[in-house]
């Protein structure tokens, strides 16, 4: 195995020599390449170990994760955001297990009453308000909580479309296409500002709920195209073949429709979850103090006043964890949805 690899590098260094350094003009040009890159990585590094002040992130790591939550009850955002990433684990490195393999849907869909118990309180718990909530914890309930949500709306909009009934595959168009064309800041003004006014005095609903039910429905109508091309890419031999095997309608598109779909349309799913964790940032806009708002809020106090710098490269280096951890996660789901349908 080593001998492989040290081939393969042969090689590798053989071909950059003979594309990067093939005559005078090409050796210049990535001898200034690799000076500009050089001086930039030494100036980057130089900067983050010796000249950057810390302290701004160090001493606020509670409120980047949890917000105003509690000080004595903040163990309970912890062991949701510690099972989640837990649950991720396992999900890449113990697809071994069957039991663990069987109900692994299960156990994702699962974190959200979970994540909503520990969060609002309930038996056993002291009642939080959603005013506390905050951070990182309030990123992920939102992006959770949408992201599940908005899937099963999304490929029902998406098989609406698909309908022979004109009237349904009408008015599923006409709702997908208004959505992509209205900004999401619109929408969730929509969803915070808006929807009181619409319910009676006496009925009132979570502003989390209500940016969970705006991220919902913006982020459906993405998901349907998306599902739609996945339907698109079937081919109608396979749905012939499901009839005169005597599958209705119903058996069809739960066994043949939705898993090549979504097994299809999964990198672009996979998209459309990532964007939606970097768009709950817009409701530090909004009142919603998430992990944008954090950093904004601690920048107005006037012990950490101008440190603009150190606190924007925490969080970009926390959007890009958990944004790699989503993507790692969609690849080894996909490879998995491969190998089924290769053994089927």
């Amino acid at each position: 195995m080593f001998g492989i690899y040290t081939s393969s590098l042969i090689i590798f260094f053989k071909n950059a020599r003979k594309t990067l350094f093939s005559n005078l003009f090409n050796t210049i040009i990535t001898l200034l390449i690799i000076l500009f890159l050089s001086v930039a990585c030494f100036n980057t590094f130089e900067w983050l170990i010796f000249k950057a002040n810390w302290k701004v992130v160090i001493s606020n790591l509670p409120l980047y994760a949890f917000g105003s939550f509690p000080s004595n009850e903040q163990w309970r955002p912890a062991t949701w955001i510690i099972s989640l990433l837990s649950l991720s684990i396992f999900t890449l490195y113990g697809p071994e297990w069957k039991w663990l393999r069987k109900h692994l849907l299960i156990l994702w869909v699962g974190t959200i009453p979970l994540g909503l118990y520990l969060l609002y309180g309930g038996i056993g718990l002291s009642p939080i308000m959603s005013r506390q909530w905050g951070g990182l914890t309030l990123t992920i309930l939102l992006t959770v909580c949408s992201s599940l949500l908005s899937l099963p709306i999304g490929i029902i909009l998406a098989l609406c479309r698909h309908s022979s009934l004109p009237i349904i595959q009408k008015l599923s168009s006409i709702f997908i296409d208004v959505m992509r064309a209205i900004p999401l800041i619109a929408v969730l003004f929509f969803g915070q500002l808006l929807i009181p006014l619409f319910l009676p005095v006496e009925i009132e609903i979570d502003r989390v709920w209500r940016a969970i039910f705006a991220f919902t429905l913006f982020v459906s109508a993405y998901i349907a195209e998306d599902i739609r091309g996945g339907l698109q890419s079937i081919p109608n031999t396979q749905i012939e073949a499901a009839n005169s095997l005597g599958l209705n309608q119903y058996q069809i598109i739960q066994f043949i429709l939705i898993p090549q779909a979504l097994r299809i349309a999964l990198p672009a799913l996979t998209n459309q979850s990532i964007g939606l964790f970097q768009n709950t940032s817009l409701m530090a806009i909004l009142g919603l103090v998430e992990l944008l708002g954090i950093g904004r809020s601690i920048l107005a106090n006037p012990e950490f006043i101008g440190q603009y710098i150190e606190v924007y490269v925490w969080l970009a280096c926390v959007y890009w964890i958990v944004c790699t951890i989503m993507a790692v996660l969609a690849r080894h789901l996909e490879q998995r949805m491969t190998i089924n349908q290769a053994n089927f």
